[in-house]
């Protein structure tokens, strides 16, 4: 008989998350779970990793049945220090999320969700990022669930190309409205950022950042496009990011 797989769970919004709470619930249907997550609150760390102080780690109970650790690390730490301290083998698959809110587009570039899940690429496991768009700390993530599932089973299936990672982003809608997956490209945008200046009581002043999401990308084929239009977008996402289309253009305009 076949053991089952054995799974890394991790995520950036917190060990107390509601959206770890449903990917666990997801995993242990599916195989041997581990969850090791930030203590608190990690947003758009990116591939940020500590090392100018201690990293702290102890056992939680939170999952039923499930062993978790909380440590005070980023997401990226968490995902090192759980191959290096906790797990004896690499696993199966490592998930990270389900994140409140979008990782779509250029947001992969910020997320500490897709920095998670991109370590455990680099490192040679099997890996999936998973978001709803949904910022709420109360979001439903019932649908979402179906498709983590799915995308799971198909990556421990299949596995996955050597370097490459999937973001897997999911609509706020109810389950009848989605009308299935997509695999799609990053679209192209950006963000048109400002910072709000405030000043405090004591007279001194402090920015707040803002923005506005820009997606100047038309193409249907996109992350962008199906998730406004109601799927489910996969999209594959390699580390290396070596632009292969400019080495002609380097090689063939300087004068080395």
């Amino acid at each position: 008989m076949k053991s089952r797989p054995s799974i890394l769970v991790t995520n950036d919004d917190g060990i107390t998350a509601p959206g770890i709470l449903a990917l666990v619930d997801v995993m242990r249907e599916i195989g041997e779970v581990v969850v090791l997550a930030p203590d608190s609150p990690q947003s758009a760390m990116g591939h940020a990793i500590t090392t100018s102080v201690p990293i702290r780690m102890e056992k939680v109970d939170l999952f039923k049945g499930i062993e978790a650790y909380q440590c005070t690390g980023t997401p990226v730490d968490c995902v090192k220090l759980a191959i290096d301290k906790v797990l004896d083998k690499l696993p199966d698959l490592c998930v990270s999320g389900i994140n409140h809110g979008s990782n779509s587009s250029i947001n992969i570039i910020y997320s500490g969700t897709m920095s998670a899940a991109l370590e455990a690429a680099i490192i040679g496991i099997n890996a999936v990022g998973f978001s709803l768009l949904d910022y709420k700390y109360d979001a439903d993530f019932t649908a979402a669930k179906t498709y983590v599932k799915e995308v799971a089973l198909n990556v421990l299936d299949s596995g996955l190309p050597k370097g490459t990672l999937l973001n897997v982003n999911v609509p706020a809608l109810d389950q009848k409205h989605i009308k299935g997956m997509k695999i799609c490209r990053q679209a192209e945008a950006r963000w048109e950022e400002n910072f709000d200046e405030r000043v405090d009581p004591r007279g001194k002043k402090y920015y707040w950042l803002a923005g506005r999401f820009m997606s100047t990308d038309q193409g249907e084929d996109t992350d962008e496009w199906a998730l406004q239009n109601g799927f489910v977008s996969v999209v594959p996402v390699q580390y290396d990011l070596t632009a292969r289309h400019a080495i002609g253009f380097l090689t063939n305009s300087w004068k080395l």
